[in-house]
Protein backbone atom coordinates (compact mmCIF):
# COMPACT_ATOMS: atom_id res chain seq x y z
CA UNK A 1 0.00 0.00 0.00
CA UNK A 2 1.04 3.70 -0.96
CA UNK A 3 2.35 5.74 2.07
CA UNK A 4 0.60 9.01 2.27
CA UNK A 5 2.74 11.40 2.46
CA UNK A 6 2.99 14.51 5.09
CA UNK A 7 5.73 17.28 4.36
CA UNK A 8 6.87 20.24 6.17
CA UNK A 9 3.96 20.38 8.65
CA UNK A 10 4.02 21.87 12.67
CA UNK A 11 1.49 19.39 14.39
CA UNK A 12 0.33 20.37 17.83
CA UNK A 13 -2.60 18.72 20.21
CA UNK A 14 -2.94 15.51 21.46
CA UNK A 15 -2.60 12.89 19.67
CA UNK A 16 -1.77 14.74 16.61
CA UNK A 17 -1.47 11.22 14.37
CA UNK A 18 -3.47 9.09 16.64
CA UNK A 19 -3.36 5.37 15.06
CA UNK A 20 -2.06 6.79 11.96
CA UNK A 21 -1.28 3.83 9.35
CA UNK A 22 1.32 3.94 6.22
CA UNK A 23 2.10 7.57 6.44
CA UNK A 24 5.15 9.01 4.88
CA UNK A 25 6.33 12.04 7.42
CA UNK A 26 8.76 14.18 5.96
CA UNK A 27 10.43 17.26 7.37
CA UNK A 28 7.73 17.84 10.31
CA UNK A 29 7.92 19.20 14.45
CA UNK A 30 5.39 17.83 16.41
CA UNK A 31 5.04 20.61 18.94
CA UNK A 32 2.74 21.32 21.73
CA UNK A 33 1.13 17.82 22.53
CA UNK A 34 1.48 14.81 23.77
CA UNK A 35 1.81 11.07 22.14
CA UNK A 36 1.05 12.54 18.53
CA UNK A 37 2.13 8.69 16.78
CA UNK A 38 0.49 6.61 19.93
CA UNK A 39 -0.86 3.34 18.27
CA UNK A 40 0.78 4.00 14.58
CA UNK A 41 1.69 1.50 11.94
CA UNK A 42 4.00 1.02 9.33
CA UNK A 43 5.43 4.56 9.16
CA UNK A 44 8.42 6.21 7.89
CA UNK A 45 9.60 9.72 9.56
CA UNK A 46 12.95 11.84 7.54
CA UNK A 47 14.37 14.95 9.20
CA UNK A 48 11.58 15.21 11.85
CA UNK A 49 11.75 16.82 15.16
CA UNK A 50 9.65 15.59 18.36
CA UNK A 51 9.34 18.51 21.22
CA UNK A 52 6.47 17.26 23.22
CA UNK A 53 6.59 13.54 25.58
CA UNK A 54 5.30 10.02 24.70
CA UNK A 55 5.72 10.76 20.41
CA UNK A 56 6.05 6.82 19.22
CA UNK A 57 4.12 4.84 21.89
CA UNK A 58 2.11 1.27 21.01
CA UNK A 59 4.07 1.57 17.85
CA UNK A 60 4.83 -1.20 14.89
CA UNK A 61 6.76 -1.05 11.82
CA UNK A 62 8.16 2.30 12.33
CA UNK A 63 11.63 3.86 10.84
CA UNK A 64 13.25 7.06 12.05
CA UNK A 65 15.73 8.66 10.23
CA UNK A 66 18.17 11.75 10.24
CA UNK A 67 15.67 12.63 13.36
CA UNK A 68 16.07 14.93 16.59
CA UNK A 69 14.37 14.25 19.87
CA UNK A 70 14.90 17.54 22.07
CA UNK A 71 14.78 17.16 25.56
CA UNK A 72 11.17 18.10 26.23
CA UNK A 73 10.70 14.62 23.89
CA UNK A 74 11.35 12.49 26.31
CA UNK A 75 9.89 9.09 27.43
CA UNK A 76 9.78 8.90 23.68
CA UNK A 77 9.72 5.11 22.37
CA UNK A 78 7.97 3.06 24.84
CA UNK A 79 5.71 -0.40 23.97
CA UNK A 80 6.38 -0.51 20.37
CA UNK A 81 7.39 -3.45 17.59
CA UNK A 82 9.92 -3.16 14.92
CA UNK A 83 11.66 0.18 15.39
CA UNK A 84 14.41 1.31 13.47
CA UNK A 85 16.43 4.78 14.55
CA UNK A 86 19.05 5.74 12.20
CA UNK A 87 21.64 8.68 12.05
CA UNK A 88 19.39 11.01 14.59
CA UNK A 89 20.04 12.99 17.82
CA UNK A 90 18.05 11.70 20.67
CA UNK A 91 18.55 14.42 23.43
CA UNK A 92 15.82 13.26 25.03
CA UNK A 93 16.29 10.99 28.79
CA UNK A 94 13.97 7.84 29.26
CA UNK A 95 13.71 6.94 25.78
CA UNK A 96 13.02 3.17 24.50
CA UNK A 97 11.57 1.19 27.23
CA UNK A 98 9.50 -2.33 27.05
CA UNK A 99 9.57 -2.17 23.08
CA UNK A 100 11.03 -5.75 21.33
CA UNK A 101 13.00 -5.83 17.71
CA UNK A 102 15.07 -2.43 17.90
CA UNK A 103 17.70 -1.10 15.62
CA UNK A 104 19.28 1.99 16.79
CA UNK A 105 22.68 3.02 14.23
CA UNK A 106 24.68 6.14 14.09
CA UNK A 107 22.71 8.06 16.78
CA UNK A 108 23.83 10.17 19.57
CA UNK A 109 22.36 9.84 22.83
CA UNK A 110 24.06 12.96 25.23
CA UNK A 111 20.99 12.61 27.84
CA UNK A 112 20.47 9.10 28.03
CA UNK A 113 19.52 8.83 31.44
CA UNK A 114 17.21 5.31 31.81
CA UNK A 115 17.35 4.47 28.52
CA UNK A 116 16.49 1.45 26.65
CA UNK A 117 14.73 -0.51 29.81
CA UNK A 118 13.38 -3.94 29.83
CA UNK A 119 13.45 -4.19 26.22
CA UNK A 120 14.02 -7.44 24.32
CA UNK A 121 15.80 -8.52 20.62
CA UNK A 122 18.09 -5.06 20.13
CA UNK A 123 21.06 -4.21 17.68
CA UNK A 124 23.08 -1.44 18.44
CA UNK A 125 25.67 -0.21 16.55
CA UNK A 126 27.80 3.17 16.22
CA UNK A 127 26.57 4.68 19.01
CA UNK A 128 27.57 7.50 21.65
CA UNK A 129 25.77 7.54 24.54
CA UNK A 130 25.76 9.48 27.94
CA UNK A 131 23.49 8.82 31.21
CA UNK A 132 23.05 6.49 33.66
CA UNK A 133 21.21 3.23 33.74
CA UNK A 134 21.32 2.11 30.46
CA UNK A 135 20.30 -1.05 29.14
CA UNK A 136 18.35 -1.89 32.24
CA UNK A 137 17.15 -5.39 32.64
CA UNK A 138 17.32 -6.19 28.47
CA UNK A 139 17.47 -9.13 27.04
CA UNK A 140 18.97 -10.52 23.78
CA UNK A 141 21.05 -6.94 23.26
CA UNK A 142 24.18 -7.27 20.42
CA UNK A 143 26.13 -4.18 20.19
CA UNK A 144 29.51 -2.76 18.46
CA UNK A 145 30.91 0.24 18.18
CA UNK A 146 29.42 1.77 21.07
CA UNK A 147 30.74 4.51 23.64
CA UNK A 148 28.98 4.64 27.21
CA UNK A 149 29.66 7.58 29.71
CA UNK A 150 27.18 6.56 32.55
CA UNK A 151 27.18 4.35 35.51
CA UNK A 152 25.19 0.96 36.11
CA UNK A 153 24.75 0.16 32.26
CA UNK A 154 22.99 -3.03 31.55
CA UNK A 155 22.19 -3.98 35.03
CA UNK A 156 19.66 -6.61 35.07
CA UNK A 157 20.51 -7.74 31.46
CA UNK A 158 21.00 -11.22 29.94
CA UNK A 159 22.19 -12.38 26.35
CA UNK A 160 24.38 -9.64 25.69
CA UNK A 161 27.22 -9.02 22.81
CA UNK A 162 29.43 -6.35 22.92
CA UNK A 163 32.40 -5.50 20.60
CA UNK A 164 34.21 -2.52 19.87
CA UNK A 165 33.21 -0.94 22.42
CA UNK A 166 34.29 1.61 25.32
CA UNK A 167 32.32 1.51 28.72
CA UNK A 168 32.97 4.06 30.99
CA UNK A 169 30.68 2.66 33.95
CA UNK A 170 30.50 2.13 37.39
CA UNK A 171 28.52 -1.52 38.58
CA UNK A 172 28.67 -2.32 34.76
CA UNK A 173 26.35 -5.43 34.19
CA UNK A 174 25.59 -6.13 37.38
CA UNK A 175 22.88 -8.94 38.09
CA UNK A 176 23.30 -9.79 34.68
CA UNK A 177 23.77 -13.12 33.00
CA UNK A 178 25.00 -14.41 30.17
CA UNK A 179 27.73 -11.64 29.06
CA UNK A 180 30.04 -11.61 26.52
CA UNK A 181 32.45 -8.50 25.27
CA UNK A 182 34.75 -8.70 23.13
CA UNK A 183 37.38 -6.24 21.97
CA UNK A 184 36.27 -3.22 24.54
CA UNK A 185 37.69 -1.00 27.04
CA UNK A 186 36.05 -0.98 30.53
CA UNK A 187 36.55 1.43 33.32
CA UNK A 188 35.11 1.60 36.45
CA UNK A 189 34.73 0.41 39.73
CA UNK A 190 33.09 -2.80 41.10
CA UNK A 191 33.04 -4.47 37.18
CA UNK A 192 30.01 -7.31 37.34
CA UNK A 193 29.08 -7.58 40.41
CA UNK A 194 26.09 -10.76 41.36
CA UNK A 195 25.86 -11.96 37.75
CA UNK A 196 26.38 -15.29 36.16
CA UNK A 197 28.40 -16.59 32.66
CA UNK A 198 30.17 -13.65 32.13
CA UNK A 199 32.61 -13.84 29.34
CA UNK A 200 35.23 -11.08 28.01
CA UNK A 201 37.72 -11.91 25.30
CA UNK A 202 40.78 -9.46 24.12
CA UNK A 203 39.71 -6.89 26.52
CA UNK A 204 41.24 -3.61 28.87
CA UNK A 205 39.47 -3.81 31.85
CA UNK A 206 40.58 -1.15 35.23
CA UNK A 207 38.01 -1.66 37.55
CA UNK A 208 38.82 -0.98 42.06
CA UNK A 209 36.92 -4.44 43.34
CA UNK A 210 35.71 -5.56 39.50
CA UNK A 211 34.57 -9.36 39.03
CA UNK A 212 33.22 -9.77 42.14
CA UNK A 213 30.36 -12.33 43.44
CA UNK A 214 30.33 -14.04 39.84
CA UNK A 215 29.66 -17.27 39.10
CA UNK A 216 31.37 -19.11 35.68
CA UNK A 217 33.83 -16.07 34.53
CA UNK A 218 35.61 -16.13 31.97
CA UNK A 219 38.93 -13.71 30.87
CA UNK A 220 40.67 -14.54 27.65
CA UNK A 221 43.63 -12.66 26.50
CA UNK A 222 42.74 -9.54 29.01
CA UNK A 223 44.58 -6.80 30.07
CA UNK A 224 43.68 -5.75 33.88
CA UNK A 225 46.25 -3.75 34.70
CA UNK A 226 44.61 -0.91 37.19
CA UNK A 227 42.49 -3.29 38.44
CA UNK A 228 42.88 -4.24 42.04
CA UNK A 229 41.15 -6.19 44.31
CA UNK A 230 39.07 -8.58 41.97
CA UNK A 231 37.70 -11.82 41.76
CA UNK A 232 36.73 -12.08 44.89
CA UNK A 233 33.97 -14.78 45.86
CA UNK A 234 34.11 -15.78 42.39
CA UNK A 235 33.24 -19.22 41.14
CA UNK A 236 34.23 -21.76 38.20
CA UNK A 237 36.64 -18.77 37.25
CA UNK A 238 39.04 -20.21 33.50
CA UNK A 239 40.94 -17.25 33.52
CA UNK A 240 44.56 -16.48 31.05
CA UNK A 241 45.32 -13.44 31.48
CA UNK A 242 48.21 -10.26 31.15
CA UNK A 243 48.68 -8.90 34.15
CA UNK A 244 46.72 -7.65 37.10
CA UNK A 245 47.28 -5.45 40.47
CA UNK A 246 45.50 -7.74 42.63
CA UNK A 247 43.28 -10.79 43.08
CA UNK A 248 41.50 -11.59 46.46
CA UNK A 249 39.74 -14.55 47.70
CA UNK A 250 38.47 -16.47 44.72
CA UNK A 251 36.21 -19.13 45.09
CA UNK A 252 37.45 -22.23 42.63
CA UNK A 253 38.88 -21.94 38.88
CA UNK A 254 41.73 -21.74 37.49
CA UNK A 255 43.82 -18.32 36.51
CA UNK A 256 46.75 -18.33 34.74
CA UNK A 257 48.72 -14.54 34.27
CA UNK A 258 51.68 -13.41 32.94
CA UNK A 259 52.14 -11.15 36.00
CA UNK A 260 50.19 -10.57 39.82
CA UNK A 261 51.64 -7.69 41.55
CA UNK A 262 49.52 -8.83 44.77
CA UNK A 263 47.29 -12.26 45.88
CA UNK A 264 45.43 -12.40 48.90
CA UNK A 265 43.90 -15.17 50.11
CA UNK A 266 42.23 -15.77 53.11
CA UNK A 267 42.39 -19.75 54.44
CA UNK A 268 39.79 -18.88 56.90
CA UNK A 269 37.14 -17.63 54.62
CA UNK A 270 37.74 -20.00 51.48
CA UNK A 271 39.36 -23.18 50.53
CA UNK A 272 42.76 -22.17 49.11
CA UNK A 273 43.33 -24.96 47.24
CA UNK A 274 40.37 -24.64 45.31
CA UNK A 275 41.19 -22.44 42.91
CA UNK A 276 44.92 -22.61 40.38
CA UNK A 277 46.81 -20.15 40.49
CA UNK A 278 49.93 -20.14 37.46
CA UNK A 279 52.55 -17.48 36.66
CA UNK A 280 52.96 -17.96 33.53
CA UNK A 281 57.18 -18.45 32.01
CA UNK A 282 58.73 -16.37 29.17
CA UNK A 283 57.74 -18.84 26.74
CA UNK A 284 54.23 -19.58 27.72
CA UNK A 285 53.51 -15.94 27.47
CA UNK A 286 55.25 -16.08 23.68
CA UNK A 287 53.05 -19.11 23.05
Amino acid sequence: MEKVKIVKKTLTGERALFRGENLEIVECTFEDGESPLKESKNVSLYRCTFGWKYPVWYSKNVTISNCRWLESGRAGVWYTKNLVAENSEIDAPKTFRRCENLVIKNCALPKAQETLWHCKRVALSSLSIDGDYFGMNCDDVDADGIVINGNYCFDGAKNITIKNSVLNSKDAFWNSENVRCENCVITGEYLGWNSKNLTFVNCKIESLQGLCYIENLTLENCDLTGTSLALEFCSEINARIKHIESIKNPISGKIEAESIDEIILDEKVIDTAATEIIILSKTEKSA
